[in-house]
């Protein structure tokens, strides 16, 4: 009996399918299906009552797959206390991170550090949707928010301002807004997920005249010239000089120490987010994983500092 069959055959349990359990695990229907059939073979009893539509677990199936989940737990436990002893940096990173982030900062980082650990392997999810990290088989996800699942775990990376942007091209056609009132006159480029357009932006200054502390907000709807649920075509659009954008400044850090784009009405700020590290187990948190954080730490504070240093942003922004 091999544990890869039996990991087919948990797998086929909790979709109650081989067709998706195969999809899930990245091999062919047929593959999976003879898993099942050697596992059945070795045992003499059938783990699964098949009609043409539906897949469900027999009675002996009832009774010993749950064994198997506890004892595959065991050994998983067992292989992870290893390689936590001997700092072993090995195995496959199922990484989910955002468009943007991930093809313009967060994957090369990841190239980088797999080139100083040639026994990783990565298989990355780039995609600004929501993730499951069961369903989409995944081990940590790059995310812009702590975790709001109490039962994920989450290592906070850094802060991130956001920034109001536009291309030099674009200004020198449609002038400079100074006030979130201007921007009415603007074209703005934003951000859409399922189906939601985030068109909405929000703006805090302290003005003159106003008591110490005391912030006046705004919130403006500009013009939506374009939208898209991908934040890498956003910022390509701002970068080609269509309009205006609100970006993350990570997400377009290169783009502004390069002067393709430049940060707009640097009194009126734009709620801060934070980038964390998200995790859906303690299992998943390896020695690799442990490294990877504190390498995104170091990278993400480098490329902030740079942006510091420019007068880009505050200075604050590198505090915990």
């Amino acid at each position: 009996m091999q544990l890869e069959d039996l990991r087919v055959v948990l797998k086929v349990a909790e979709f109650r399918s081989i067709t998706a359990a195969a999809t899930h695990l990245d091999m062919q229907m047929a593959t999976a299906s003879a898993a099942v059939k050697r596992i059945e073979a070795a045992l003499g009893v059938e783990l699964f009552v098949r009609t043409t539509r539906h897949l469900r677990l027999s009675s002996a199936g009832e009774r010993y797959l749950p064994q198997c989940i506890a004892a595959m737990s065991m050994l998983d436990q067992a292989k992870q206390t290893i390689h936590n002893d001997l700092d072993i940096i090995s195995g496959e990173i199922r990484l989910a991170v955002s468009s943007d982030l991930g093809r313009n900062i967060a994957i090369p980082w990841v190239d980088d550090f797999m080139e100083q650990y040639p026994q990783v392997t990565l298989r990355a999810h780039v995609s600004d949707s929501n993730i499951d990290f069961y369903r989409d088989a995944l081990d940590i996800a790059l995310r812009y928010g702590a975790p709001a699942d109490s039962n994920l775990y989450g290592f906070k990376i850094c802060n991130v301002p956001r920034l109001l942007v536009a291309s030099p091209s674009y200004l020198e056609l449609h002038g400079t807004p100074e006030h979130p009132k201007d921007l009415l006159n603007h074209q703005g480029l934003f951000y859409q997920l399922q189906n939601i357009l985030n068109d909405t932006w929000h703006f805090l200054c302290t003005e003159s005249g106003e008591k110490p502390g005391a912030e006046r907000s705004y919130k403006i709807k500009p013009k939506a010239y374009c939208a898209a649920n991908d934040g890498d075509l956003v910022r390509r659009w701002c970068v080609a000089g269509k309009g205006v954008a609100i970006k993350s400044s990570l997400d377009i850090a290169n783009d502004l120490l390069a002067g393709h784009v430049v940060s707009l009405m640097p009194d009126y700020k734009i709620p801060q987010v934070e980038l964390w590290l998200i995790s859906p187990s303690r299992q998943s948190i390896t020695p690799t994983v442990r490294l990877l954080r504190d390498m995104f730490r170091e990278r993400a504070k480098a490329l902030l500092t740079q942006l510091v240093d420019k007068g880009l942003l505050e200075k604050s922004v590198l505090e915990d």
